[in-house]
């Protein structure tokens, strides 16, 4: 029998030589006339080992890594296949490897572990218990038991799903929709990619739920075009599944009709924004939109629509097989289930770390990170996105909780944390902020469109010590009139990184105005 060795395929291990390494694998084995079959399987989300081989043994599968092709003929050498942990790259049996043993992998627990495009694959492993059940229940039925969950919004506004579902249920319409946004763009973020490229199905599977949810017969993925590999994998898993009878005109025989497709968008990170994702699906320009009438009223094409991030609708397989409680009872307040956080930055060891909420920030980049790659202090974080606060050492020890954070002027976001260490300049991350949404505005609205350009202009003035006690007060009142008077929370937020950068880094911009960045 062939021995079964995993090498992932997502775009992150791909970018360290995966592929390399899964020819040398077959070249080497061939060689010594061993019997191997590889496995493409997708990353596990330990992005500083990766690429992460794995072998299967009767005791359980034995993780390598970071294995480059020099590295395969002795790793075989020294007993790989049959799971041996002599060589120095071994890291022993992967469900015991601590960064993944201390996670509470619910939403992530088949990353790594299956082939992304094997449908047995995916059912050996709980895949479609979700549906299954969602095709018993009445579509009150399923929206109550998200409702139950406590789930949230896990692309950023934190709103509970199941209430969005149930505007949209009650909408009166002969057509719905289902929206996926997929235009993961915040610094610091993958874990929409990981979804996508290693657990497709789940996101098809959530997506046909929520169809059977609130009577939408036709879903739309719309997904960021910097993501070719997700797009290639997205579009056979749907035609696989699709085959099986998990999509299209009757799904598993029940009568029931939800037809998905993936649309690519333009680059614009504004398009991340539920409004205006939807006019660039129409195929206008991505502009916001004003609300009322909200998405779930009157969304794609002028029909009710549930639009959700990609993280919201894989966690709903989850919710319909094992039930509302067993999510639930993770957490902490307001904040039910958990979270994918994604360590990013200057961290020693980068990656997906899915954790209950509660957790506190500290926690995660020291115990999980493992601290800075510089290996220099810790100076600040940055969680949420490029328009997330910016973080000093006096609030690490805040749990990772939505109301724990707005409380303190912050946000959770998509769950990206980017690191920083002493050697940052905190006056440029907080011109870069400005920046950042001058370059991305929409210009629909007057405060963000010209309120990032002054707000440049009147950082670099700060910055100069160009008559500086009256632009910081400046800077104050143009942030407030941002987040007071924006259309969206493009706007709206790109003041909080700037205040708090001025908050809690002062002296950073009074070296700036001296001119010394050491």
């Amino acid at each position: 029998m062939s021995i079964r060795v995993f090498v992932p395929r997502d775009t992150t291990a791909l970018s360290l030589g995966a592929d390399s390494v899964a020819r040398r694998f077959e070249r080497e084995a061939a060689a010594r006339h061993e019997g191997i079959a590889i496995v493409r399987n997708g990353s596990r989300g330990l992005f500083w080992l990766e690429p992460m081989v794995e072998v299967e043994t009767p005791q359980g599968r034995v993780a390598y890594g970071p294995v480059a092709p020099a590295d395969v003929p002795t790793l075989l050498d020294s007993g790989l296949l049959e799971g041996s942990i002599s060589h120095p790259l071994a890291l022993g049996p992967v469900e015991e490897i601590e960064y993944l043993a201390r996670q509470q992998r619910l939403t992530f627990a088949r990353i790594g572990v299956t082939d992304p495009l094997c449908l047995e694959d995916y059912r050996a492993h709980r895949g479609f218990a979700g549906l299954e059940a969602a095709l018993t229940l009445s579509g009150q039925e399923i929206v109550e038991e998200v409702k139950a969950s406590g789930l949230r919004g896990r692309g950023g506004a934190a709103f509970p799903t199941g209430i969005k579902w149930q505007t949209v249920l009650d909408a009166p319409s002969d057509q719905k929709y289902i929206v996926c946004n997929a235009d993961e763009g915040d610094s610091g973020t993958f874990a929409d990619r990981l979804v996508m490229e290693c657990d497709p199905y789940m996101l098809i599977e959530g997506m046909t739920i929520a169809g059977l949810a609130v009577a939408a017969t036709q879903g739309y993925i719309y997904l960021r075009s910097e993501y070719p590999l997700a797009k290639e994998i997205l579009d056979e898993a749907i035609a696989r599944a699709e085959a099986a009878g998990y999509l299209g005109g009757d799904i598993r025989e029940s009568g029931r009709t939800f037809h998905l497709e993936v649309r690519l968008g333009a680059g614009a990170y504004i398009c991340g924004e539920e409004t205006s994702l939807l006019e660039s699906l129409e195929g206008k320009r991505g502009l916001v939109r004003f609300k009322p009438p909200l998405p779930a009223i009157e969304g794609l094409f002028g029909r009710p629509t549930v639009v959700n991030n990609v993280l919201s609708l894989a966690t709903v397989p989850f919710i319909l097989a094992e039930g509302a409680e067993a999510y639930a009872t993770h957490g902490m307040g307001r904040s039910r289930g958990t979270l994918a956080l994604q360590l990013a930055g200057n961290v020693q060891r980068g990656g997906l770390v899915e954790l209950a909420f509660g957790t506190t920030l500290r926690t995660l980049m020291e115990e999980f990170g493992g601290g800075t790659l510089s290996g220099k202090p810790l100076r600040a974080v940055q969680v949420g996105g490029p328009l997330g606060a910016y973080l000093p050492e006096s609030q690490w020890d805040l749990p990772l909780d939505y109301e724990a954070f707005a409380a303190e002027s912050a946000v959770l976001g998509h769950g990206g944390v980017v690191m920083f260490d002493e050697s940052v300049d905190m006056a440029e991350q907080a011109r870069f902020s400005m920046e950042f949404c001058k370059v991305e505005s929409c210009g629909k609205c007057t405060p963000c469109r010209i309120g990032s350009t002054r707000g440049v202009e009147v950082i670099d003035r700060i910055c100069a010590n160009d008559n500086r006690e009256a632009n910081l007060a400046l800077l104050g009142d143009l942030c407030e009139t941002m987040v007071d008077g924006s259309l969206c929370a493009m706007g709206g937020m790109t003041p909080f990184p700037v205040q708090s950068a001025l908050k809690h880094f002062p002296g950073d911009f009074q070296r700036a105005a001296n001119g010394d960045r050491s």
